[in-house]
């Protein structure tokens, strides 16, 4: 007896797509991964692909797209999880750092040194850089208004800060745990600096 294979509906193979190439290009790189190996991975042929992203590129896209909507809603959970606005900034930082995907910051690494002549994606990448500033800026100003960040404080350069800081812990995660221990204490200075209370022992 033949069993036959389920067909999903098109709205699951495009996730099933999705869902591959983010795992696949943030395990390697942009250059290196092909659009067959995505296609395998997900369990789909090439035509099929194909028919919910045109290019590689606009899958690239989507994967960034769907990395930013995944870190967004990681971040919401974590500020309604928080209640001292003192600690908002840290809760984000550590669910960031404890994601199974953590996505994000691994393909705006690729960004910038696989696709730099590619003019679509630098764009894209620099209005999802300001998106995300924004979004953390405003968590600053709310964390002010209610008593959390320390007036004097500048939201929109320490939310520049922040975003380094993500950028620096995805690089040495990369290398194999270069930052190392330092990562955390830099973290807790950070907090201290925004906030102006000393860390607890």
């Amino acid at each position: 007896m033949t069993t036959q294979r389920t067909r999903l509906p098109a709205e699951a193979r495009r996730a099933a797509v999705l869902q591959a190439a983010c795992a696949i290009f943030c395990r390697g790189t942009y250059r290196s991964t092909t659009t067959a190996e995505i296609a395998r991975q997900a369990g789909v042929t090439e035509p099929v692909l194909y028919r919910h992203f045109r290019s590689k590129r606009d899958l690239y896209l989507a994967c960034l797209e769907e990395s930013w909507r995944e870190t967004r809603e990681l971040w919401e959970q974590a500020l309604a999880d928080t209640a001292d606005p003192a600690e908002w900034l840290g809760a984000m930082g550590s669910a960031y750092l404890y994601d199974r995907r953590r996505n994000l910051a691994h393909l705006w690494l690729q960004s910038l040194t696989e696709s730099v002549d590619d003019a679509e994606i630098r764009r894209f990448v620099r209005k999802q850089l300001h998106e995300v500033h924004g979004y953390v800026s405003e968590v600053l100003r709310r964390s002010q208004d209610a008593g959390g960040t320390l007036a004097e404080r500048d939201p929109a350069i320490e939310a520049w800060v922040f975003i380094s800081l993500g950028l620096l812990g995805t690089v040495g995660r990369r290398l194999g745990g270069a930052v190392g221990e330092d990562f955390v204490k830099i973290m807790a200075a950070r907090s201290e600096w925004l906030s102006g209370r000393a860390a607890e022992a």
